[in-house]
């Protein structure tokens, strides 16, 4: 799944590609990917793309006076296209969920594989008529996010530390990649509650949440959006390498699997050496 640090390189990216652009038409092809209907898609024909920001991992298209949100999900992405086919797409074939084009001839598509269509798109007067934007919680590179702020959010709650970093109405932008990311900098383990972190550790967390996160946006700035999946991949310290050594200690990279998603970590950074029981993450991941 995408998260923050994609999220804001594919917002860099847009920036540079559609901000001054008049949009020629907005095509969704996928039953499921419009979230909304008033107003209609055919709204945003002839209106100049003004501006492109991120709320957590919602991209913000804003064209006139009218919000184009985009949320890839799990398996969405986007695709920058110079030109488009003449034939228009066939609705409800393939990947394809909607295609944005330019007066140009360029433009985007928005794809999604596999049978689970989460991909969202609403199109709306104000971002916080989208649900999941009014829902989220600071942005944790925000100049106003500092390390207070950090420790009132953690202090409201009483969560395994792996839960609250997801947790999208805590911190906007931090998924599953990342939390497993950030906590093996901080060498914390995910089972971790929060009511039991002292003025160090949450210090320590911070940093570690900062750190990896501001590398993670440096590492993909600049990166061509086709590109960015691959950045992400091999830029990992643990997640997504169960097997494979811990590029800090040598120990193997453990997981722990929770239905269609899972965590991984190293248990000589992480959990003293000591393995962590799946049954567990049941409760981690409500």
């Amino acid at each position: 799944m995408p998260e923050l640090p994609e999220v804001e390189a594919l917002r860099d990216f847009l920036d540079d590609h559609l901000v001054g652009k008049e949009i020629a038409r907005v095509l969704p092809l996928a039953i499921s990917v419009l979230k909304t209907y008033d107003p209609p898609p055919t709204a945003l024909e002839g209106t100049t793309v003004g501006s492109v920001a991120r709320h957590g991992k919602f991209l913000d298209i804003t064209a006139g006076q009218l919000h184009l949100l985009i949320h890839l999900a799990r398996a969405g992405w986007l695709q920058w296209r110079d030109s488009f086919p003449a034939a228009p797409p066939r609705p409800g074939k393939g990947p394809l969920a909607l295609r944005t084009v330019l007066a140009g001839g360029d433009g985007f598509d928005l794809t999604e594989m596999g049978t689970t269509k989460r991909l969202a798109v609403h199109l709306v007067h104000d971002p916080s008529d989208v649900p999941g934007v009014a829902r989220l919680g600071p942005d944790p590179l925000a100049d106003s996010f500092d390390r207070e702020a950090f420790a009132t959010v953690l202090g409201g709650v009483r969560r395994q530390l792996k839960g609250a970093l997801r947790d999208q109405s805590l911190i906007a932008g931090i998924g599953n990649a990342y939390s497993d990311e950030i906590l093996h900098v901080a060498k914390m383990s995910p089972f971790k509650l929060t009511t039991g972190l002292g003025d160090d550790d949450i210090s320590h967390l911070y940093h570690a949440m900062r750190t990896t996160l501001q590398e993670a946006v440096e590492r993909s700035r600049g990166v061509a959006a086709g590109r960015l999946k691959a950045e992400k991949k091999t830029s990992m310290r643990v997640h997504g390498r169960t097997g494979q050594p811990c590029p800090v200690c040598g120990d193997t990279v453990l997981e722990v699997s929770f239905s269609d998603s899972s965590l991984q970590y190293c248990p000589t950074c992480q959990t003293g050496g000591k393995p962590l029981a799946d049954r567990r993450l049941s409760r981690l991941l409500k």
